[in-house]
């Protein structure tokens, strides 16, 4: 091992004091200065990372509410629930960065009357500022009575009104197996509601797949994950002039 010669040791250290510092004793002030920096850099991250997690709950806590209020159409049947277009919807609002959030209180089978008696309580609970109507197919599937239909819609759309949220119906048709003039009759009930409750309306749900196989499921119903981004497009299309810009 190599070490300093004794004529370069006296003019650096008297000879009774040649003594060299212990390399580890050396190195802890650095090392302590390290870990105080470091303690420095994680306190800020965690102060950082802690007022991330209080905001963005809030600022979600006080966004508006669109409520979707249909029946399995809506409720991503058949799908997992992040591939629906409800959920869709929410992924947009973000995007767009306008200030609503989502919730849906549509349940599969759900008929107009079974609507009509919960509004009240879905209104009081999620307390919307836009309300996404999307009832009545299974209505037209059981060959229900379409003034009765009418007169439900009208009722849950006064009840949105009354609560002080918008409205965007979305239209329906029926397969033509049920006889033209109760499938024409069934889709001009929605463009009756809309004109005589001056309402936003969303002409036809399945617009651009309602004629095409390849998007339903195989109970010719319930569209596919695939269907699901061109469902959001023709209710985005009605829905964004309801939104206000924050």
């Amino acid at each position: 091992m190599a070490t300093d010669s004794p004529a370069r040791t006296s003019k650096l250290t008297p000879d009774n004091m040649v003594n060299r510092a212990s390399p580890v004793l050396t190195s802890l002030p650095s090392s302590w200065a390290l870990m105080m920096v470091c303690e420095r850099v994680f306190k800020v991250f965690l102060r950082s990372a802690l007022a991330c997690a209080l905001v963005f709950p809030a600022a979600l806590a006080h966004a508006a509410t669109i409520l979707v209020y249909g029946d399995s159409l809506s409720a991503a049947y058949g799908l997992a629930r992040e591939q629906g277009w409800v959920h869709l919807l929410a992924q947009r609002l973000r995007e767009e960065k306008l200030d609503y959030k989502v919730a849906n209180a549509s349940i599969s089978g759900e008929t107009t009357v079974g609507g009509r008696n919960r509004i009240q309580t879905a209104l009081k609970e999620h307390r919307p500022k836009v309300v996404i109507l999307e009832l009545g197919a299974n209505d037209g599937l059981r060959g229900g009575n379409l003034d009765t239909v009418r007169e439900n819609l009208e009722a849950i759309i006064e009840a949105s009104r009354a609560a002080d949220a918008r409205v965007l119906l979305v239209g329906l048709r029926l397969p033509p197996n049920y006889g033209t003039a109760y499938t024409e009759k069934f889709h001009q009930t929605y463009r009756d509601v809309a004109k005589k409750k001056k309402v936003r309306l969303v002409p036809y749900f399945f617009e651009g797949i309602g004629e095409k196989s390849e998007y339903f499921q195989p109970d010719g119903i319930h569209p596919t994950a695939q269907a699901q981004p061109v469902l959001l497009e023709t209710v985005w299309k009605e829905l964004r002039p309801l939104l206000k810009s924050q």
